[in-house]
């Protein structure tokens, strides 16, 4: 059964992070200061909601950052249970979708947890003041929909935010596999 965001209150600060790498180092909320966006994605390699958008996910994120946009991914679920979620597959996963984003382990899951994600794929995009401005779906494709994976919900959300505009609600919540939590984990 599909899981949405929570909808975590717009202008909430970006959690800080400090999560390991797919290609090694660390990366940090706080290292990209010249960025005028920021996109934080929970992704996962086996869900199906995120293999029908990883494509085109790729394809934003890349044209995006060229507008000023900095995004970084994080993989949260239980690799124990779901072992295809696990870093040499995720590295596998930005291969072929064409990641050129950072694509982070969270491991302990204490980061999915402080951005309250609830889902895979859930979007949290911040501003220049790394406050949040939109939460929600990439666009309306679903797994077994015809809709077309061009990333309009959040392409609408970058335009306006990088033109320094609040995203006007309602934001249509993310819809995906439940995080993949670790036995007490589980979100409160």
């Amino acid at each position: 059964m599909p899981i949405a965001s929570f909808m975590v209150p717009l202008g909430s600060p970006v959690p800080a992070f400090s999560l390991p790498s797919i290609d090694g180092g660390r990366v940090s909320h706080d290292d990209f200061p010249e960025a005028s966006a920021l996109l934080v994605a929970f992704l996962s390699n086996h869900c199906p909601y995120v293999r029908r958008i990883e494509d085109p996910l790729g394809a934003v994120t890349a044209e995006y950052a060229g507008k000023g946009l900095a995004t970084v991914a994080v993989g949260s679920n239980d690799v124990v249970n779901y072992p295809d979620d696990g870093a040499e597959h995720l590295r596998e996963q930005a291969g072929r979708a064409g990641f050129a984003f950072p694509y982070l382990v969270d491991e302990s899951q204490e980061t999915a947890r402080a951005f309250r994600a609830a889902c895979t794929p859930d979007f949290f995009l911040y501003d220049r003041e790394r406050r949040l401005a939109y939460r929600g779906e990439f666009d309306g494709a679903r797994p077994r929909n015809d809709v077309p994976a061009d990333g309009a919900s959040l392409r609408n959300a970058l335009d306006l935010v990088l033109a320094g505009k609040d995203v006007p609600e309602p934001h249509t919540p993310s819809l995906g596999c439940g995080i993949k939590w670790k036995p007490g984990n589980e979100p409160v």
